[in-house]
């Protein structure tokens, strides 16, 4: 077999029998920073900069068809934003 027809052999099969990987949706920077302008950080109070313990979340997710603006945006622990997405990952498919 020419090297060509092996690669494009080679790569039908990577494509066909790996696992599926979701892309990220991409964020609004513009949205996250107006967001903090009107939530400051629970933990610290700055509208900007890093919150520690504390992450945002977007109440209706992305991949479930939310919109990326303030609206749908609020501060979750990070304990509770994992758990919150772990059981949207298995309803938003």
């Amino acid at each position: 077999m020419k090297p060509r027809a092996l690669a494009t052999v080679i790569l039908a099969a990577i494509v066909i029998f790996s696992p599926v990987i979701e892309a990220k949706i991409p964020r609004s920077a513009a949205a996250k920073a107006e967001f903090k302008r009107e939530n400051p950080c629970p933990a610290t109070g700055k509208q900007h900069g890093a919150c520690p313990g504390w992450q945002i979340d977007h109440i209706t997710p992305l991949k479930c068809g939310g919109p990326d603006t303030p609206a749908n945006m609020q501060w979750l622990t990070i304990k509770n934003h994992k758990v919150k997405t772990k059981r949207e990952a298995k309803r938003c498919r």
